[in-house]
């Protein structure tokens, strides 16, 4: 396939056109870059698992009517699906409340993740699972460097939820860091940067002294910049009235991974500063067409929607 994403599924209530009323969608960067990947018309898997519940059966089917092939789909007995309550403000920015603690159960084991569906794939795709030394946290770690090992292009979005999550920012620092050698690509909020440096080191510095090979960094209505060898390459925002946040930075970095894969890029090696500009330009319409719809796993645009907005500008 051409994106085999890993990781964590969640239920995101998010607030609904009249009061008191939530929208219910899928949530978690894995799961969402993977929908963003099957909507711009790529060969999309998840390899994940979920509560026997109502909200999880909602969450496959979601994978499903988005034609993303679950590599992992029973249903865990003994866990409950995760849902977290966002809470919009005036501008679309949103704060997390988690509604029930996972068991460990419901998250991806070592025999989850077979070494074939890793070869088999183009790009493999990880990030939102519990970090502070969790079974799911050292499965994700072994898929990395089994995809690492496989030389296959290993994408990473770091997800500040997932810090709000353990609470502990020095055990998520620390889990984040052990993640690193394994990783080609990884995607930060400007939120994020702090989980990556301290007060004396530069993002580009950390940039430097890692082993990926490009960092991107969100930066909201200010657009993106990504640190590429010694180059700094920047797009600017997009003007657009923000309904909702929610979801735009995977719908960015969805964007970002099918741009590369419409370009065959397999290997490091095939990319290059004004390919990587291109893909940031046609992620940065992705995100931004995504915080002008409301809610649900539909604001993730389609590759015609993208395609059209970037003729109009």
């Amino acid at each position: 396939m051409d994106l085999y994403s890993i990781g964590e599924m969640l239920i995101d209530f998010i607030p609904g056109n009249e009061k008191d009323s939530y929208i219910k969608k899928a949530g978690g960067a894995p799961t969402n870059v993977a929908i963003a990947a099957s909507k711009n018309g790529l060969d999309a898997g998840m390899c994940c698992s979920v509560g026997d519940d109502d909200f999880g059966r909602f969450l496959l089917d979601t994978l499903r009517e988005y034609n993303v092939k679950i590599i992992k789909s029973d249903l865990c007995q003994n866990a409950i699906t995760t849902m977290a309550f966002v809470s919009l403000d005036e501008s679309g920015d949103r704060s997390f409340t988690f509604a029930r603690k996972p068991g460990a159960d419901m998250f991806i084991e070592d025999q989850d993740v077979k070494e074939e569906d890793i070869k088999n794939a183009k790009i493999v795709h990880a990030g939102s699972f519990t970090l502070s030394g969790s079974p799911c946290h050292e499965s994700t770690l072994k898929a990395l460097k089994l995809a690492h090992d496989n030389q296959k292009i290993v994408s990473f979005d770091l997800n500040y939820r997932d810090i709000v999550w353990d609470g502990d920012s020095e055990a998520c620092k620390k889990a984040v860091h052990e993640c690193l050698p394994y990783i080609d690509f990884m995607k930060i909020s400007d939120e994020e940067e702090c989980f990556l440096t301290d007060d004396k080191m530069e993002l580009q510095e950390f940039f430097k002294a890692s082993n990926l090979s490009l960092l991107v960094k969100t930066l909201g209505a200010d657009g993106a910049e990504c640190y590429y060898q010694d180059q700094i390459i920047k797009v600017p925002g997009k003007k657009v009235k923000a309904v909702d946040t929610t979801g735009a930075g995977d719908a960015f970095w969805g964007g970002f991974l099918s741009y590369l894969l419409f370009n065959n890029v397999e290997e490091i090696s095939d990319l290059h500063a004004t390919l990587i500009k291109k893909a940031l330009e046609y992620a940065n319409v992705s995100g931004s067409l995504c915080v002008m719809k409301k809610g649900a796993i539909v604001a993730i645009p389609t590759r015609s929607e993208i395609e059209a907005e970037l003729e109009r500008d």
